[in-house]
């Protein structure tokens, strides 16, 4: 039976990666080690995942040295997406990003090189924030890393990290660089849960400056589907590597906005602006060469697809997000000292 040790996997991505590899394999057994801050919640995985005696959960933080190493040490493939990841509260709240991201991701490492003859591969979980906004387009793996918010900076730290330690003590690392993703059971701190939830309100939804700024946005089945590529693919083909992860296309803030309004019937003025949040990345869009050649990934899900179903899981668990309502905006302190809620 292999072990998948999944930290962070109560959150968005994680528990949506645990779910599809409790049901992909059924003789695999899967511990979840989270801290469930306010955007972790154990709802996330299926109750099917969690009632199971394959699925064992520990309620911790990977900076807790003996607890990561005590479940690194049963462990054979170890999937890193512990983060805190929410850059606008990065801005106001930035020590706590680099505390649990480049700091916890150093306690799982040093687990991992203790129980290195166990350990089949390290799964590294980054963020293509790490670019900054794009000096070309599509972005590969070689583009410079020009983190512009303090979460992008704490996450190029953790990429970095891990790389560092790929080089220093050969562990059999992978470092993976998503792009935006979407879909069910994302907090509603993220734009497109936000611009959801405001339609199903029937509230203003609020575009930051003009609405320009375009991401590549992949549906987070695709992003589990991919993940899950990595861990079994042959080892010698991607130690060592970064990878980009999405679907190279590019939509603009205020073309999801409009997509939702038309969906739900809205009429324009249902839109409001407010001034851009500083530190916005401009454009993002990824280039699918290297995952495509190395590990035969391509996307399944078109946003069109993956929008009707993540409205769809928003119409029908209402009772889930409800309680996230006051979390949807956060405050900023801009650089006069004022606080802008955004």
């Amino acid at each position: 039976m292999k072990v998948i040790f999944v930290t962070g996997g109560a959150g968005f991505i994680g528990s949506n990666f645990v779910n599809y590899i409790f049901h992909k394999y059924p003789d695999y057994k899967i511990i979840v080690l989270d801290a469930l801050t306010y955007a972790g919640d154990i709802e996330n995985i299926a109750s099917e995942v969690r009632n199971s005696d394959r699925f064992e959960f520990w309620y911790g933080d990977v900076n807790n040295l003996d607890l990561t190493s005590d479940l690194v040490s049963r462990s054979d493939v170890v999937v890193h997406f512990a983060a805190e990841t929410h850059v606008a509260r990065s801005l106001y709240q930035n020590r706590i990003f680099f505390v649990t991201d480049v700091l916890g991701t150093q306690s799982v490492m040093n687990a991992v090189l203790k129980h290195s003859s166990r350990i089949e591969r390290f799964i590294h979980i980054s963020t293509s924030e790490v670019y900054g906004t794009a000096l070309y387009e599509p972005m590969d793996e070689n583009h410079p890393l020009n983190p512009c918010t303090p979460y992008a900076a704490a996450k190029a730290g953790a990429d970095r990290l891990v790389y560092s330690y790929i080089q220093s003590y050969n562990i059999p690392g992978i470092i993976i660089r998503p792009f935006n993703n979407y879909g069910p059971c994302q907090h509603l701190e993220k734009v497109i849960p936000r611009f959801i939830t405001s339609a199903i309100l029937r509230e203003p939804l609020t575009i930051h400056g003009d609405g320009s700024a375009a991401r590549d946005w992949i549906f987070v089945g695709d992003v589990a589907r991919a993940v899950n590529l990595f861990v079994h693919v042959p080892l010698d083909k991607v130690r060592g590597e970064v990878f980009n992860l999405g679907t190279g296309k590019s939509i603009s803030v205020m073309d999801i906005a409009e997509k939702i309004i038309g969906i739900f019937r809205l009429k324009e003025n249902y839109l409001s602006f407010m001034e851009d949040r500083f530190g916005q990345v401009c454009k993002h869009i990824t280039s699918t060469t290297k995952i495509k050649k190395v590990v035969g990934f391509k996307v399944e899900v078109p946003f069109e697809e993956g929008l009707k179903r993540t409205i769809q899981w928003y119409k029908q668990n209402r009772q889930r997000w409800e309680k996230q309502l006051s979390m949807r905006r956060v405050p900023v302190k801009n650089k006069d000292g004022h606080i802008i809620w955004y």
